[in-house]
Formats: structure tokens, C-alpha cells, sequence
């Protein structure tokens, strides 16, 4: 369950409790997406489901991480990249192999088009198929 976004930059902006860095520590030097499922089950013996949405939505709030629903569904979590609190950037696709399950960033530019009297927030586009390694 690997992902290719970038780095983790902590932004000082959220209160950091115990459980909040326990949190951080799984996705701090790591550029791997992780499904929510993964977070609960890893850190079940930690906090409870609800602190572990409520960490992962405090974080999101706060450009920390960003979110995208892989194709089961499920909602995965990855590292942002030059986000804050007030502007999430990382309006990009994600990839998801159909046989390894592997997740990822994609550093390709797709054009969110422009919409009269609408203003698009977010765009959640997601590619499903077979990585370079089970491609092969």
C-alpha cells in the first residue's frame, strides 16, 4: 500500500497531543497512502475509531494530510504538498493496482474545468488498473 506524494511538513498550527503525534508519526518521512482501515487496525490498541477519524480530520483540516476514496470506496490519506489551513493544493489523481492494491500520487496535470456560477473546491479522480511492477 504504497504511495508516491511528497514529503511531510508538520505546520505547528493543531495541538499536539499524545494521540495526535502518534498519528503524525505514521505519516511523518513516509509517502505512503494509508486506507483508513489500515489507521484503525494499526492503531486500535491505541485510541478508539472516533479519536482516530477525528485526528485524521483535524489534520486534513489543517494541510497536513489530504484525503481521496480508493476504489472499494474506502477513504485513504496521504502527506500534502505545499497545503495550509486555509488552501488545500493537492488537487491531483490518484492510482490504484487493482492486483497489489498499491496507491499513488500521480504528478500528471489534469485540467478541473471551469463551471459558470460554481466555484470547484475539490476534485477527487481516481485511475485503477495495474502499476508498473504487476504490469510487467
Amino acid at each position: 500500500m504504497q504511495h508516491s506524494c511528497t514529503n511531510f511538513v508538520f505546520m505547528g498550527i493543531i495541538r499536539k497531543t499524545k494521540a495526535v503525534n502518534t498519528v503524525l508519526q505514521i505519516f511523518k518521512g513516509n509517502n505512503e497512502a494509508k486506507s483508513v482501515v489500515y489507521l484503525i487496525d494499526l492503531l486500535n490498541d491505541k485510541m478508539n475509531k472516533t479519536t482516530v477519524y477525528r485526528i485524521l480530520d483535524r489534520l486534513e483540516r489543517d494541510g497536513i494530510i489530504h484525503s481521496f476514496n480508493g476504489k472499494d470506496g474506502l477513504k485513504w490519506y496521504a502527506n500534502c504538498e505545499d497545503c495550509s489551513l486555509s488552501h488545500h493544493s493537492d488537487k491531483h489523481p490518484h492510482f490504484q493496482c487493482t492486483e497489489c492494491d498499491k496507491v499513488e500520487c500521480l504528478s500528471v496535470e489534469i485540467k478541473i474545468p471551469s463551471i459558470k456560477n460554481h466555484k470547484v473546491d475539490s476534485s477527487d479522480i481516481l485511475l485503477i488498473g495495474k502499476c508498473e511492477a504487476c504490469y510487467v
